[in-house]
């Protein structure tokens, strides 16, 4: 039988140090999900809200900023209106279970950095699929959950373990475009602060790293790199 994937984006929100919409990013989401679906997997996409997701603008090929022109299977998928279906009603992250999916993998953007904190369902369903055994993945800011996990003996999750996130150079990056402070706070300061073995490689490179069962990506160009990891990982089952 095909495998299942449950892909998940942060749900809408406003940023607090800019004032700004945020929501997730396009390449995150679709990157992945074009590998799996072309694998022949089940995908199913949630929010911690469920209900509509709204992209990140800077993602979105169509913007007039033009800083995602060339990405152009996004572009493909975002002019299908069966996919836009799909974001216009996400499942809702309290009504699924672990054990309907052989997968998790949490999408990255601007809105995981000031909604995870509080998405207590989505850390409980992350912590269920990881004791299980299953494969857990998040990418770039959709990092940042991880941060708020504990162990089972309350040591903080991401303790010891090898992991990647969005990089303090992306995000010195990313302030210096716009010419202020976008994030509330750096997730491989924090990271490292937790005990993480955080690994970086130079700005805007796909990368991500496998620890066992766990499996992270830096940063939006990675998308494809933790599909491959989490491919590789559940052929090997």
């Amino acid at each position: 039988m095909g495998k299942k994937i449950l892909l998940v984006v942060a749900s809408p929100a406003v940023s607090t140090t800019t004032g700004w919409p945020v929501g997730f990013w396009a390449s995150e989401l679709i990157h992945p999900y074009d590998a799996f679906v072309r694998q022949g997997y089940a995908v199913t996409i949630a929010s911690p809200a469920g209900g509509k997701a709204e992209l990140d603008a800077y993602s979105d090929p169509r913007d007039s900023s033009g800083y995602s022109r060339e990405d152009s299977l996004s572009l493909q998928y975002l002019a299908r209106p069966e996919f836009v279906a799909l974001l216009d009603r996400t499942a809702k992250v309290s009504e699924l279970r672990a054990e309907d999916f052989d997968a998790i993998v949490v999408a990255g953007g601007q809105s995981p950095m000031f909604t995870f904190r509080d998405a207590v369902d989505l850390q409980v369903l992350f912590m269920s699929f990881w004791l299980s055994g299953k494969v857990s993945a998040a990418l770039c800011h959709g990092t940042s959950l991880l941060l708020y996990l504990r162990n089972p003996d309350a040591s903080p999750f991401v303790k010891g373990r090898q992991i990647t996130g969005f990089a303090n150079s992306e995000e010195d990056y990313a302030d210096q475009a716009v010419g202020q402070k976008l994030m509330p706070f750096r997730i491989e300061d924090e990271a490292r602060q937790l005990g993480a073995v955080f690994t970086t490689q130079p700005a805007f490179q796909p990368y991500a790293v496998r620890d066992g069962n766990l499996i992270t990506g830096q940063q939006q160009h990675s998308g494809g790199e933790v599909a491959r990891l989490v491919i590789e990982a559940l052929n090997s089952r």
